[in-house]
């Protein structure tokens, strides 16, 4: 893929984050493709989705933004932030905002066939106890 076919196919994965339908994340991996988050590993579309539906879940107003995309000679790495309130089942009610990166494998079919995601866990676990700032919430 070229570099427009590129960050273009990282905005829709943006956009399918965004949707509130975890089937249509996981469908930008491969059949059998891996998504890891902080080392912890889901296995093919079915596992990635039940991962990504627990965030939405989690998040009902979450929003995924799209830092940047680096394009390295083996991989692409995926900058995001991460903004919303934990208000599902369970959950805190409290906001949260935090980044992190997904290192992608692209495999010859043009889809993920596997993503090294991570983000500071203790940061995240901080955030939904206490909350973040308001004013820091939906800062671009």
């Amino acid at each position: 893929m070229n570099v427009d076919k590129l960050q273009e196919f990282a905005a829709q994965y943006t956009d399918a984050w965004n949707s509130q339908n975890a089937a249509s994340v996981a469908a930008f991996f491969a059949e059998s493709g891996s998504l890891f988050i902080n080392g912890s590993p889901a296995q093919g579309r079915k596992a990635i989705t039940a991962v990504v539906q627990g965030f939405m879940s989690a998040f009902p107003d979450m929003e995924l933004l799209m830092d940047k995309l680096e394009i390295q000679p083996d991989q692409l790495v995926y900058h995001w932030t991460f903004i919303g309130t934990n208000t599902g089942p369970d959950g805190t009610g409290n906001a949260v905002r935090f980044s992190g990166y997904e290192e992608w494998t692209i495999g010859e079919d043009g889809l993920i066939a596997q993503s090294l995601g991570h983000f500071d866990n203790d940061e995240y676990q901080r955030q939904l106890e206490y909350g973040v700032d308001a004013n820091q919430i939906r800062v671009k």
